[in-house]
């Protein structure tokens, strides 16, 4: 018996519809093999009984007809049939046979002969038990009933015909049932063999063994699922990797401005310095505690996107003024690396979403593009419209990614250069804050040649704006 499962209930549909259609394509042969056969007796019957309706010389009393009786008898027999003539009541007159029957016959075919029909019954006989066929019909004399013509013939004969056929029948049935069980069996183990291998891996994943791979060239479903799933493990050894640098990133990261800051605390609580080197102390140390605070909370935000917590609130933002002041915010780094801000902004680019955020997100993508620029070079933020969105372009000539690492750029955890800092969360946190403004985050790099990033946001057309807000200084250089 086959165990409960996938294998058990494709061989039981198969083995059920298969069975179902034999069975029903069977009864329907054998009974149409039936009705042939005694079809074709009834029809040789009775086109023998039609030869007796040109005799017309019979007599229909008891004493002066018999020798003509035994005529039609002699003439009309048929071989391996009986013949009778009976009277209208359905009385045996005489028979070609030496058995006469004592009563009166009162089979279906006698009384649809009475009523002027060619009568046929199928039975079995009173005295023998003999499986026969009787066909009778009325002949007339002068207009007038006069006596029933009656065949009766065996049936036996074409009986063990039809069970030959119905065992032969049921023999190729069953081989036909054989073949399918095997087809079904081989089917089933076709899936499920498969099915318990992926099962086991995936058993040994569950528990961590992620360096291990489903092999096999499955097709179809099961070579999807099995891709899949080699797939998943593969990323999650690669998000494992990424955390763990990340771990390590963020350790370095945490540690830099604690020593820093323990190092000063300790020396200036230890006294015996100038004001002017306790100064330096203490800009060192808001320095650094600044640095904590934005990891923290870069980290925490991160932590909000993540379980959809981040509250947004949308108001009408002039993305040409966010800019600039973003330029403002970001200008002493760029000076420090002789690195040139500039803008091009068509008029008004006006968006719906979160100022404080979406300052957040260019702000990360400008001072990353200072982190990766030469010296002496310089970064475009151009502004245009393009159908019903503001698009807008960050532009560098810098070290570019390279194909491999442009994939994985926009991940979690991912940093092209972990030497440079940070935690590897500022682009997936930008993409998410873009996709929560209904926009996209694209990113065009070459390597060695520079980077374009596009950040694309369904443009406020209605303006119902108070009183245009005063543009902001532009920087040393700057144009717009």
């Amino acid at each position: 018996m086959i165990k409960k499962g996938i294998r058990r209930q494709i061989v039981m549909h198969y083995f059920i519809v298969v069975f179902s259609t034999l069975l029903l394509a069977e009864v329907i042969f054998l009974v149409a093999i039936r009705s042939y056969y005694y079809d074709s007796i009834y029809s040789h019957i009775t086109n023998h009984i039609k030869q007796v309706e040109d005799y017309q010389k019979f007599s229909t009393t008891m004493n002066d007809g018999k020798d003509d009786l035994g005529s039609l008898l002699t003439v009309y027999k048929l071989s391996f049939t009986e013949m009778q003539i009976l009277n209208v009541q359905g009385d045996v007159l005489i028979n070609s046979s030496e058995f006469q029957p004592d009563e009166s016959l009162k089979t279906s075919d006698i009384s649809q002969a009475q009523s002027g029909n060619i009568g046929r019954w199928v039975g079995r006989q009173p005295n023998t038990g003999e499986n026969v066929m009787a066909v009778s019909k009325m002949e007339q004399n002068n207009g007038q009933d006069a006596y029933i013509v009656r065949y009766v013939t065996s049936l036996e004969r074409v009986n063990d015909k039809l069970f030959n056929v119905t065992m032969i029948a049921t023999a190729v049935a069953a081989a036909v049932l054989a073949l399918v069980l095997a087809f079904s069996l081989g089917l089933a183990n076709s899936i499920v063999k498969p099915l318990n291998t992926i099962t086991a891996v995936s058993a040994q994943m569950a528990r961590g063994k992620f360096n291990i791979r489903i092999k096999g060239n499955y097709k179809y479903e099961l070579g999807e699922l099995a891709s899949t799933l080699n797939y998943m493990a593969q990323e999650i050894i690669r998000s494992n990797q990424v955390k763990d640098d990340f771990i390590s990133s963020i350790s370095h990261e945490l540690r830099t401005p604690l020593t820093s800051i323990k190092g000063w605390s300790e020396t200036i609580n230890s006294g015996g310095y100038d004001p002017e080197e306790t100064k330096i102390g203490m800009e060192i140390i808001t320095k650094e505690t600044e640095r904590l605070i934005g990891l923290v909370e870069e980290i925490l935000d991160f932590s909000k996107l993540q379980q959809n917590e981040m509250k947004v609130s949308f108001a009408r933002v002039d993305l040409k003024e966010l800019l600039q002041e973003i330029m403002l915010n970001l200008w002493t780094k760029a000076e420090k690396r002789s690195i040139e801000l500039r803008i091009d902004s068509v008029d008004k680019p006006i968006v719906e979403g979160d100022a404080n955020r979406l300052k957040q997100v260019f702000l990360n993508l400008v001072d990353n593009a200072i982190k990766f620029s030469h010296e002496n070079s310089a970064i475009d933020l151009i502004v245009s419209f393009e159908g019903n969105n503001v698009v807008v372009q960050v532009h560098d000539t810098g070290i570019g990614i390279s194909e491999d690492h442009l994939v994985k750029v926009k991940d979690r955890f991912f940093q092209v250069d972990p030497l440079n800092g940070g935690t590897g969360l500022g682009l997936a946190i930008s993409q998410q804050l873009v996709e929560l403004h209904h926009g996209i985050l694209l990113i065009q790099s070459e390597l060695g040649v520079g980077t374009t990033i596009v950040v694309r946001l369904p443009r406020l057309l209605e303006d119902d704006s108070p009183a245009d807000s005063p543009e902001l200084p532009m920087l040393p250089g700057a144009s717009s």
